[in-house]
């Protein structure tokens, strides 16, 4: 099931002194049964917290929308949007990342939340993708073996089922000509040049990561990073292994 980043802000929603608002979300994805799916379980949470809650899926990426001809459904005159991307190596849920940039400035979200793992994806040269998988996988590699022991099934299922196909992703498949598709370096420097401004992530969001993280032995290696530009990290021996910032459209200041 994907969405399993929403129930903790429903309840947060849910919980407002003057009740709880009326929340419409629009799933993008290349998997149509997926977004039903999720969908229908965010819906069944809402229904619990007694919250008015609509769900649209639309079986496309992003990035292979026509800017220009995009209308969140449902949507009235007045209401704030928000959009979470999440950038991740498994799978390539946004297609032409440039097209999805020129989405973002068509919609003028009143708030963005992104998350990215700390690896390039821009599709570079070979050597250049290669390095920096090593790098970067090396270092959850090691932080898996902190916790897990070397005969662990749920380790083995982890590094062959999920981390084997990351790395076959950015690095076999990663290269300039996919499929004709633009890449960005980074989307945190991509959204400020075109217009967005970075906030600093609330104090609140920083106290239930750092809970979060408090659960865990700290033997592990696992520590909440804060950076200087108010973005959350997640992080094992202070190598950053994922990053969460918040950015606003300039229009919306």
């Amino acid at each position: 099931m994907q969405g399993l980043q929403w129930p903790a802000l429903f309840h947060i929603l849910a919980t407002r002194p003057n009740g709880p608002p009326q929340v419409r979300m629009t799933g993008l994805g290349p998997s149509g049964p997926v977004l039903e799916e999720t969908g229908m379980q965010l819906a069944g949470f809402a229904r619990r917290l007694g919250m008015r809650f609509e769900f649209h899926p639309i079986a496309r990426r992003s990035g292979d929308l026509d800017p220009s001809s995009v209308i969140i459904p449902g949507r009235r005159s007045g209401e704030a949007v928000a959009v979470h991307l999440m950038r991740h190596a498994l799978y390539d849920a946004t297609g032409d990342e440039s097209n999805t940039m020129r989405l973002l400035e068509h919609l003028g979200p009143r708030v963005v939340t992104l998350v990215e793992q700390e690896m390039g994806h821009n599709g570079g040269p070979f050597l250049g993708r290669f390095v920096g998988a090593l790098h970067y996988f090396s270092t959850v590699f090691d932080s898996l073996g902190s916790s897990w022991a070397v005969d662990d099934m749920g380790r083995h299922r982890v590094e062959s089922g999920l981390l084997a196909r990351e790395i076959a992703n950015v690095v076999a498949v990663g290269g300039p000509g996919r499929g004709g598709e633009e890449k960005v370096g980074r989307w945190r420097d991509e959204l400020a040049r075109r217009g967005f401004v970075q906030v600093e992530m609330s104090g609140n969001a920083m106290a239930q990561a750092q809970l979060i993280v408090n659960m865990f032995p700290p033997a592990l290696g696992y520590s909440v990073l804060h950076g200087s530009d108010g973005s959350l990290g997640l992080g094992w021996k202070g190598a950053g292994l994922f990053t969460a910032s918040a950015w606003t459209a300039r229009s919306s200041l």
